[in-house]
C-alpha cells in the first residue's frame, strides 16, 4: 500500500523488519487498537527468497540496503559489505535461517545492565516460546518453525558431529534448550524445504485483512519532529510527497542502523557528530550509535575432499559447534564457535574451489569485546552512513580467533573426516601468532549480526531503558537489535523476536489493565 491510513493511529511502528512485523501482527489483535506501519521497502516476489540454498546470492539486490564498512584495519584494510532487508520481512528475508536462542549467561548480563528481570533468560523464555514452532506437537507452538535438520543434513555434517564428539563435546538435541557447548545440526527457520520468513509467519493475508492495521510501502521516515518531551510527528518520504504522520505512541525498529540514523538525523545524539552532519543538536544524547557490535567467522579453514561432495539440501552450513577456547570438554557460555559448510566458503582474499571439490570449517568468537561506531554525514536520508566495526581490535578477540582456528584444525584433522577430508587447502602452514593473526585478518567475513548501538541499560548513558524507551521523551520506543548491550553467544535472530514479543505482551498487559 503506498496510500496514507483511513484512520488516526494509535501506534505508528517504523520498519516492518523482523521487530516490527511481529509487533505490527501481536498489537493489531485488539480490533480497538489502530496501526500504521511504514517500510522503505514493499513485499518482494523473487521466488529465490524462499529457496534456501540460494540465500548468498541475495545479498547486493534491489531489495539489499547493501551497507559498506569503513576499511577495517583488524580485517587487513578490508570494507565489508553489510546485507540489510528492504522489504516487508526485513532481514528474515536474506539471512542464513540458523535459529539459536543463545546461552543463558548471555541474558544475565542483559538483566544486570537493566535491572529487570525480564531481560534475562528466564524472563525471555515465555516470549521465546511463543514464537516458536518446535515441531515436537505442543500445543501452544508459535508461528515460527524451528526445524531441527538432522534428517537432511549432510553425511559430510555427521562426520563433522562424530569428530567433535570424539573430541570429548557433547551431542546436543538443538541449540535452544539453554545449553550451547556442544554439536549438533543447526535449527533453521525452514518449512518443507522453504524459508519462512517473520513475514510469512506473522503478516498472514488473515492478519493483514485487518481493518486497524495498515502497512505504508515505499515510503521512509526522514526526520522525528519533537514538542517537548514528545513526539509530535514524523516527517514522511513517500511516493507522493512529504507528508506528517502522528500518533499517541511511536516504536522505531529500523534496526542497528537506521534507528541510530534517524534519531541523528531528527538532533538526537551525540553534539559533535550532530553538528559535523550539519544537524542541530536537539537532545544530547553521546551514546547513540557507539557499542556497535557485530559477529565475525573466518572462511576459512578449506579441506580439498577425496570426493565429490553433494551440495547442501539446507543452507550450506549446517552445524554450529560452540565451545570453550583450547579445551573441548568444558561446559558453561561459549567462547568460540566451528562451524561446518557444505562448501567452499571463503573469503574475498582466497580462491575458492569448485563446488563439490572442498569444504570448509568457519570459525569465530562468540562474545567478541571489540565495539565500533555509527555515524550520520547529512541530515537527509540518502545521506551516507559511517559504520566502523573496529573488528578484531582487542587482544581479547584476537587471541579467541586464534583458538578457534585451532579447534578447526584439530575437528579438520580427525579420523572421523578421512572419507571426506583429502588435504588442507587453507590456511597451510602458519608457525607464529603473527601469521595465525595475518591469515584471520583476510579470512574474516560478517556474520550478519549487528547490534547495541541503542543500548538498553539503568544508567544515565543508557540510551533506553528496562521499558525500551527513549530516555528523554515520553512517547517514543525503539524495539530491535540496536537495544542489545551485548551480542547472544550465536546468531541474534531468535533473540530480537524475544525482544520483540515481549515489548508486545507488556503493551497489550497495560492496556488491559487501564
Amino acid at each position: 500500500m503506498t496510500s496514507e491510513p483511513h484512520f488516526a493511529p494509535d501506534i505508528i511502528i517504523v520498519g516492518a523488519g523482523s521487530s516490527g512485523s511481529l509487533l505490527a501482527a501481536r498489537l493489531s489483535e485488539d480490533p480497538a487498537r489502530k496501526v500504521l506501519m511504514i517500510e522503505a521497502g514493499k513485499d518482494e516476489t523473487d521466488p529465490d527468497i524462499w529457496n534456501p540454498q540460494a540465500w548468498p546470492a541475495l545479498q547486493g539486490r534491489s531489495y539489499d540496503w547493501d551497507y559498506v564498512t569503513e576499511p577495517q584495519d583488524g580485517t587487513a584494510g578490508r570494507s565489508h559489505h553489510w546485507a540489510r532487508g528492504r522489504m516487508i520481512g526485513g532481514s528474515s528475508c536474506l539471512h542464513a535461517m540458523g535459529y539459536m536462542r543463545g546461552h543463558p549467561d548471555d541474558f544475565r548480563h542483559w538483566a544486570e545492565a537493566t535491572g529487570d528481570a525480564q531481560w534475562s533468560w528466564e524472563g525471555l523464555l515465555p516470549a521465546f516460546e511463543a514464537n516458536e514452532d518446535r515441531e515436537d506437537g505442543a500445543e501452544t507452538a508459535g508461528p515460527l518453525p524451528v526445524h531441527r535438520t538432522d534428517a537432511e543434513a549432510s553425511p559430510l555434517t555427521h562426520a563433522f558431529i562424530e569428530a567433535g564428539m570424539a573430541l570429548g563435546l557433547k551431542r546436543l538435541q538443538g541449540h535452544n534448550d539453554g545449553e550451547m557447548i556442544g554439536v549438533t545440526p543447526n535449527s533453521m527457520n525452514i518449512r518443507n524445504g522453504k524459508r519462512v520468513t517473520v513475514a510469512d509467519a506473522w503478516l498472514t493475508d488473515e492478519v493483514r485483512a485487518r481493518s486497524n492495521l495498515f502497512i505504508l510501502t515505499g515510503s521512509r521516515v526522514r526526520r522525528i519532529v519533537m514538542n517537548g518531551t514528545r513526539v509530535a510527528h514524523l516527517e514522511v518520504s513517500g511516493p507522493d510527497g512529504v507528508s506528517e504522520l502522528a500518533a499517541p505512541t511511536i516504536l522505531l525498529c529500523a534496526g542497528s542502523l537506521e534507528t541510530p540514523a534517524l534519531l541523528m538525523r531528527s538532533g538526537i545524539g551525540p553534539k559533535d557528530v550532530l553538528e559535523a552532519a550539519g544537524v542541530d543538536c536537539k537532545i544530547e544524547m553521546a551514546e547513540i550509535g557507539l557499542n556497535l557490535q557485530d559477529h565475525l567467522l573466518g572462511a576459512g579453514n578449506v579441506y580439498a575432499t577425496k570426493k565429490h561432495l553433494p551440495p547442501s539440501r539446507l543452507q550450506h552450513s549446517e552445524s554450529m559447534c560452540y565451545m570453550k577456547a583450547g579445551d573441548f570438554t568444558a561446559t558453561g557460555q561459549p567462547d568460540i564457535v566451528v562451524g561446518c559448510g557444505v562448501a567452499p566458503i571463503v573469503s574475498e582474499c582466497f580462491d575458492g574451489p569448485a563446488p563439490g571439490t572442498a569444504f570448509s570449517f568457519l570459525f569465530g568468537v562468540t562474545h567478541p569485546t571489540s565495539r565500533g561506531s555509527l555515524k550520520i554525514t547529512g541530515p537527509e536520508p540518502g545521506d551516507p552512513l559511517v559504520i566502523d566495526p573496529n573488528y578484531i581490535s582487542t587482544e581479547n578477540d584476537r587471541e579467541k580467533f586464534r583458538a578457534a582456528l585451532k579447534a578447526a584444525r584439530t575437528i579438520g584433522q580427525r579420523p572421523e573426516l578421512d572419507e571426506w577430508r583429502d588435504h588442507e587447502i587453507y590456511p597451510g602452514s602458519l608457525e607464529s601468532d603473527a601469521e595465525l593473526d595475518d591469515f584471520i585478518a583476510r579470512a574474516a567475513i560478517t556474520h550478519h549480526h549487528p547490534c547495541g548501538t541503542c543500548r538498553m541499560g539503568k544508567d544515565e548513558a543508557a540510551v533506553v531503558d528496562a521499558d525500551l524507551k527513549l530516555r528523554p521523551l515520553d512517547n517514543l520506543y525503539i524495539v530491535d537489535a540496536s537495544v542489545m548491550p551485548t551480542l547472544t553467544a550465536g546468531p541474534i535472530h531468535a533473540a530480537v523476536l524475544a525482544i520483540a514479543e515481549t515489548f508486545a505482551r507488556t503493551m497489550i498487559a497495560r492496556n488491559e489493565d487501564a
